[in-house]
C-alpha cells in the first residue's frame, strides 16, 4: 500500500493527457536519431518512450484503483 496521496479522476487523466503529450516529443526525438543514425540519441529517445509508456500505466492502474475504492465504500 502506498502513502502517496492519491489524484482525483481529472487530475489523473489530466496527468497522462499531459504524458501522452510528452511522448509526441520523444517519439520526435528517435525518429531524428534514426534519420541521423544516432544511436545513443536513439538509446535516449527510447528510454524516455519507455518511461512515458510506463507512467501512462500507472496512472490507468491509480484510476482503476479509484474506481475500485469507490466501489468498495
Amino acid at each position: 500500500m502506498s502513502t502517496a496521496k492519491k489524484k482525483g479522476k481529472p487530475g489523473t487523466y489530466l496527468a497522462i493527457g499531459s504524458t501522452l503529450f510528452a511522448a509526441f516529443s520523444n517519439i520526435k526525438k528517435v525518429r531524428s536519431a534514426r534519420g541521423e543514425n544516432d544511436t545513443l540519441q536513439l538509446v535516449d529517445g527510447l528510454i524516455r518512450v519507455a518511461a512515458v509508456a510506463t507512467g501512462v500505466a500507472l496512472l490507468i492502474r491509480e484510476l482503476r484503483q479509484n474506481d475500485d475504492d469507490i466501489l468498495t465504500d
